[in-house]
């Protein structure tokens, strides 16, 4: 990557705002009403992707013989949890910045564009010039795809942005892409395996643009 970024690209789940971790939390308490446990190491797999992990498979026959049903109940728990939640600490902060320090910005998720919109909208979040989602692509994370599309999108290299990620399967995609990297992680991607030479915040965005950058 440049030294100097012309382009950030951002995830969005679990990095700007935590839906990853209410998302967790909820199917935590399903697994425990029918007297299932849900080990995060195993969520993991699946945060920033898809298909990586069935959560159904780890219910009892009869939870998932009524699979649409129960489904439809959790998600409108979920959806009903994040849209009282804010957005991450500083992450406001660090796109204000960001644009008005001249920085081109991107959305690049495994989300479609549908629930992305929804969250955006809500948040007042206008700052990004395009997106890629899986809406656009044949390959979510970690394939590098839709961090490629971003910076195509953008008119900018791969090796001009930066990427700013909370999970393995999303960091493992912009480095692939061929990107720099910040891992910004969140409740349930701290104890993910990221490799020790990937930056990463621990105090998510604290250090403003400042401390996105490295500088």
């Amino acid at each position: 990557m440049s030294l100097a970024p012309k382009a950030l690209i951002f995830d969005f789940d679990g990095t700007l705002l935590d839906t990853e971790t209410r998302e967790f939390w909820h199917w935590q308490q399903l697994y425990l009403e029918h007297g299932r446990e849900l080990h995060l190491h195993e969520w993991q797999r699946g945060i920033g992707t898809w298909g990586a992990f069935d959560p159904w498979a780890g219910l009892p026959d009869h939870v998932q013989a009524a699979r649409l049903e129960v489904h439809a109940q959790l998600h409108e728990r979920i959806v009903s949890d994040i849209a009282g939640q804010d957005l991450r600490p500083g992450a406001r902060a660090v796109l204000d910045e960001a644009r008005a320090a001249g920085y081109r910005l991107a959305l690049a998720t495994s989300s479609d564009r549908a629930w992305v919109t929804r969250w955006l909208t809500q948040h007042g979040l206008d700052h990004f010039e395009v997106m890629a989602t899986r809406d656009d692509v044949a390959r979510v994370k970690p394939d590098p795809e839709l961090y490629l599309l971003a910076a195509r999108r953008l008119g900018v290299r791969p090796d001009e942005c930066l990427a700013i990620e909370d999970s393995l399967n999303g960091a493992t995609a912009a480095v692939a892409a061929g990107m720099g990297l910040v891992v910004v992680p969140n409740d349930v991607t701290r104890t993910q395996p990221f490799p020790p030479e990937w930056r990463r915040l621990e105090n998510g965005y604290a250090g403003g643009l400042t401390g996105v950058l490295g500088h």
